[in-house]
C-alpha cells in the first residue's frame, strides 16, 4: 500500500495488514510515526518511509 500521507497512528496500517497488505510506503514526517513503525515491526509488515511528499497544501 502506498500513500502520500503519513500514518501517525497504527489503525490504518493494522486494517491494511488484516486485508492482506504486506508492505506500506509512506513519506513519514509525523511525530507519532513510531507507533505505526512499532506495529509493522511487531507484525512482520514492511514499511518504507520515502521522506518525500508529492502533494503540498
Amino acid at each position: 500500500m502506498a500513500s502520500d500521507a503519513f500514518f501517525p497512528f497504527p489503525d490504518c496500517v493494522e486494517i491494511a495488514h488484516k486485508t492482506g497488505i504486506t508492505a506500506v510506503v509512506q513519506p513519514g514526517g509525523s511525530i507519532k510515526d513510531q507507533l505505526s513503525v512499532d506495529y509493522c515491526n511487531e507484525n512482520n509488515l514492511a514499511m518504507v518511509m520515502t521522506g518525500h511528499r508529492h502533494f503540498k497544501h
